[in-house]
């Protein structure tokens, strides 16, 4: 095979319920120019066995160490030039790398792009009270790994994800991209379908916000230091 374009990362902790079903959204895509890397985080489960079913995907295991440090294995390990993520329960659409791949060739100022996401709940889930009706009725920005796509190299500009961010280290990376003043673009297209069930970790109210308010408070020193130079 030759070097592919895109590099595709997923993390995967105790995920054999779901990723069969994402990995086969990544290998529907019309874009063909990539690898797939799962980065195994300490699963006690069957993944390992779905995962190295597939012989075009490359697995990766890991203690158990968090999402960012297995986002940030993999990144290491990428071949490709753009470096594009999913969670281990979400799907991508057919045309999601096709779509900001050439959007990223065709705009070679921009750093990295998002697109939007559709919300969805898993069958016998309720929906969870920090949830709105209008956001599985309608489709929302993809402030999320799972939209992005970026130049490999951004990452020695931003650095990598953040472990000390237990459940928000994709909004802290996100915080410092904006900080930095790096360029980005919000594709007008659902490319994202982004599954709620029992054990995500945004059921973590509790976790995301305390870490939310640490992010604030760092954006804030960063703006502080930037107006004393």
């Amino acid at each position: 095979m030759e070097k592919p374009e895109v590099t595709v990362v997923i993390p995967v902790y105790n995920g054999e319920k779901y990723i069969n079903e994402t990995l086969e959204s990544v290998l529907a895509q019309e874009y063909r120019s990539f690898e797939i890397i799962v980065v195994d985080d300490g699963s006690t489960d069957g993944s390992a066995e779905v995962v190295t079913s597939y012989k075009s995907v490359r697995y990766l295991h890991q203690r158990n160490q968090g999402v960012a440090v297995a986002r940030n294995v993999g990144i290491s390990s990428a071949l490709g030039n753009f470096i594009a993520f999913l969670d281990q329960d979400d799907l991508w659409e057919p045309s999601k790398l096709r779509i900001q791949i050439d959007y990223l060739q065709r705009n070679p100022h921009v750093s990295y792009v998002l697109a939007r996401q559709r919300i969805f709940l898993q069958p016998g889930v309720e929906r969870p009270s920090w949830l709105r009706e209008e956001h599985l009725r309608e489709s929302q920005a993809g402030y999320l790994p799972g939209t992005l796509v970026a130049r490999k190299t951004l990452f020695g500009t931003i650095g990598p994800f953040n472990p000390e961010f237990g459940t928000a280290s994709d909004v802290e990376w996100f915080f410092r991209a904006k900080d930095l003043g790096v360029s980005m673009a919000m594709l007008p297209h659902v490319l994202l379908l982004h599954r709620i069930h029992n054990t995500n970790q945004s059921f973590q109210v509790d976790a995301l916000h305390r870490e939310y308010l640490r992010i604030a408070r760092q954006t804030m020193l960063r703006q502080m230091r930037k107006d004393e130079k």
